[in-house]
């Protein structure tokens, strides 16, 4: 009997934050410390949404999400609700919605290709998470 969270939740969130930590350790994320903030356009209800994840030495330190301007981060990514609920639901690879546009990146686009697999492994993660969409 497994709870279902409403995506984008701060429950959902907090799942998303427990299970990253649970199932990603340190070594896998290559120690690395980032930040990412993912912008939601066109979500349900209307308006803009952000999820926020942060690292510090390769241990998840914070998911997050909220309506606004998102906390600073190293990359901003850009795209449709539908967009990223498909990523999460894992229809779709992050991947192949940023190169055919669906998604915008703003950062080190060098870094972000270094850590594209991290990226797929995060929202593999966060595809477990039973989420009422």
């Amino acid at each position: 009997m497994s709870e279902t969270f409403k995506y984008l939740s701060p429950e959902w969130a907090a799942e998303g934050l427990k299970r990253l930590k649970a199932q990603i350790p340190a070594e896998k994320m290559h120690n690395v410390t980032t930040s990412m903030s993912n912008i939601y356009t066109n979500c349900p209800g209307g308006g803009e949404r952000y999820l926020f994840i942060g690292t510090e030495q390769g241990m998840f330190t914070r998911v997050e999400v909220g309506e606004g301007e998102p906390p600073p981060a190293e990359f901003r990514i850009i795209g449709e609700y539908e967009t990223f609920a498909k990523i999460t639901r894992a229809e779709m690879g992050a991947q192949r919605a940023m190169m055919t546009g669906k998604l915008k990146l703003k950062g080190n686009m060098a870094k972000a290709l270094k850590l594209a697999a991290l990226a797929d492994r995060m929202n593999k993660v966060l595809s477990t998470i039973p989420a009422e969409y």
